[in-house]
């Protein structure tokens, strides 16, 4: 299971960290990634962190999101700086490659 927070309505050039709690599964041994998803489109990988701590991003986002992952409290994080209205989406966390069960997501609004 993965339960995302952090979400928010943040303005053009802002930052946000959203954080996910995941349980279920030996969260220590798993890569996990961030995705978001917006209406009318398919869910896109933006950042992914492997079990060693290799990170690779989107081009949609390299340069301003921060994947991290804290292995004792079974969470991952996403720092976004110099937020777009673009990144408005929801976003979600789970494993790379993707379980088939999904938290509710967090919605973000970059928005002036």
């Amino acid at each position: 299971q993965f339960a995302e927070t952090g979400g928010g309505l943040v303005q053009p050039g802002g930052s946000l960290r959203l954080s996910c709690v995941a349980s279920g599964f030996d969260f220590n041994m798993r890569s996990m990634a961030w995705y978001r998803q917006t209406p009318g489109s398919e869910r896109e990988l933006i950042a992914g962190i492997t079990n060693r701590d290799e990170v690779k991003y989107a081009d949609s986002v390299s340069g301003r999101f921060t994947i991290s992952r804290d292995n004792v409290r079974n969470t991952a994080y996403l720092q976004m700086n110099n937020l777009k209205p673009e990144d408005t989406s929801v976003y979600y966390c789970n494993m790379r490659p993707s379980s088939a069960s999904w938290g509710q997501g967090t919605r973000v609004t970059v928005s002036a």
